[in-house]
């Protein structure tokens, strides 16, 4: 029995403009998004109408509506699932919290948001557009920071992931991911929201400057 195209090949035919590829790549993938769904909204649910499968169905339409999706690969098919599940989280987020004036918005905890390591403030709770805001002050901070929250936070990728998706060393993204976890965490403590993405647990005297510029 002949085996069927690669998910790699059909990534690539879809990119070419092979609407048959991609519609054959949504079975292919299909776990794979539902599972990272399931983990958003088990930490978060923004609406009541929000489930997994309505989830995935709208991460995937976003994907794959309009142009000739633009992905090359599996790592470059979930980096994008990444933000747009964020896009979607936070768009049901905002409905909600309008519908609502304010009040009964999603929360999360710290540790639940970034990995932290639980200490007295963790217990403290933030709801997910505040960590949107945070990282979109992060973003203007640097992107390349911002880009890995967004990586592991919403894509559930692990850091080798991000480093084959970003062309950076493991190291590079593990220390990336230390600074930009240490940011938001202060930012969203009500830190001042110019202040520097540094590490100041970590050795490293890198720039603000030179890391917002991929240094």
């Amino acid at each position: 029995m002949t085996a069927g195209p690669s998910t790699t090949q059909l990534l690539h035919d879809a990119r070419e403009g092979d609407r048959d590829a991609l519609d054959r790549l949504f079975p292919r993938l299909y776990d794979e998004l539902r599972q990272l769904a399931h983990a958003k909204l088990r930490r978060h649910r923004p609406s009541e109408t929000l489930n997994t499968t309505a989830l995935v169905h709208e991460v995937y339409i976003k994907l794959t509506t309009g142009e000739n999706p633009s992905f090359t690969d599996r790592v470059h098919f979930f980096a994008l699932a990444a933000r747009a599940m964020r896009f979607v989280l936070i768009g049901y987020a905002r409905e909600q919290a309008a519908q609502k004036r304010g009040g009964g918005q999603p929360h999360l905890t710290f540790n639940e948001a970034l990995g932290t390591t639980p200490t007295h403030a963790d217990a403290e709770a933030v709801n997910l557009l505040a960590l949107d805001d945070a990282l979109n002050q992060l973003a203007r901070l640097s992107e390349r920071l911002a880009e890995v929250v967004e990586l592991r936070f919403f894509g559930g990728m692990q850091h080798e992931e991000i480093a084959e998706h970003t062309g950076r060393s493991l190291a590079t993204v593990k220390r990336d991911w230390r600074r930009a976890r240490a940011w938001l965490y202060h930012t969203m403590r009500e830190r001042p929201a110019d202040a520097s993405p540094d590490d100041r647990s970590g050795t490293d005297d890198t720039s603000d400057a030179e890391t917002a510029n991929g240094g």
